[in-house]
């Protein structure tokens, strides 16, 4: 495994660049034991301009339009190793997410930065329990065309660290929060039952990843003088970022830290 700095910034930007999966987890969880050892330090003033070859991804799964990634039908081993296959894509793209958000952003405080390095540790967590269980399901990572949505809006986003927090853990990532049950309950139907206990420890993780995002908005807005809600509703416009369809997990968005102003628009 590759050497890792001290620095925590520089750590994550290590991972981010890392293609292969396996060794970018491994990195990861090796960042996450420097840091519970005491082994690391946070320049946040540092800025360094992005190099090539971000994020770093395998030559497999074929990137494709959402609508083509395939229908996952429940009644065969095949469909639901592409419905696992699906949910492993998303994770291994919140790894990135989560080094990227630790990486990029100059200028904030230390605990932002440990926030990210939980969220890219548990995520990496969640994409090695998903391929393992693919693994039993005949298939490995790679094996099924998947879509680009979420790193597309990271991309986006990545001028402005309260459209990153805006846009992508409490828009994109909290759609999970509203799509994990009934995956659950499916998975859990088809008598899959392996998947469904780890889809039960990603919805409590999820929950988490997103309180850290609403947390982090509305701080970033408070200090900058910006009315959260209206300052979401303008992000989302400038950005394109998709219309939320229900129906809507509204208790695990209350527990992710969602206004219960916000709320109220779920219906």
């Amino acid at each position: 495994m590759k050497s890792l700095p001290i620095e925590l910034r520089e750590q994550a930007l290590a991972c981010l660049l890392e293609c292969d999966p396996a060794a970018k987890v491994g990195m990861v969880f090796a960042m996450a034991q420097q840091h519970r050892a005491g082994n690391w330090t946070v320049d946040s003033a540092a800025e360094v301009a992005p190099p090539p070859g971000i994020p770093g991804r395998p030559a497999k799964p074929d990137l494709v339009p959402p609508l083509q990634v395939g229908r996952r039908s429940m009644a065969t081993t095949e469909g639901r190793a592409m419905l696992v296959h699906a949910l492993a894509h998303i994770e291994f793209n919140a790894v990135n997410l989560a080094l990227d958000a630790l990486w990029r952003f100059p200028g904030l405080p230390d605990t932002y930065y440990t926030d990210w390095l939980r969220v890219a540790k548990e995520e990496a967590t969640h994409f090695d329990m998903l391929s393992q269980h693919l693994a039993t399901l005949g298939h490995a990572y790679g094996d099924f065309p998947a879509h680009n949505s979420l790193w597309e809006m990271v991309e986006k986003t990545s001028g402005d660290v309260v459209a990153r927090m805006a846009l992508v853990p409490r828009t994109l990532e909290a759609r999970g929060l509203d799509a994990i049950p009934p995956l659950r309950a499916k998975l859990a139907q088809a008598g899959d039952l392996a998947a469904a206990a780890i889809l039960d420890i990603l919805l409590v993780e999820e929950e988490g990843h997103v309180e850290i995002g609403n947390r982090w908005f509305f701080h970033l807005c408070a200090e900058r003088g910006l009315e959260p809600m209206a300052t979401y509703d303008e992000l989302t416009v400038r950005y394109k970022a998709p219309v939320l369809k229900g129906p809507f997990n509204i208790e695990a968005r209350r527990r992710a830290g969602f206004s219960e102003a916000e709320l109220a628009r779920f219906g």
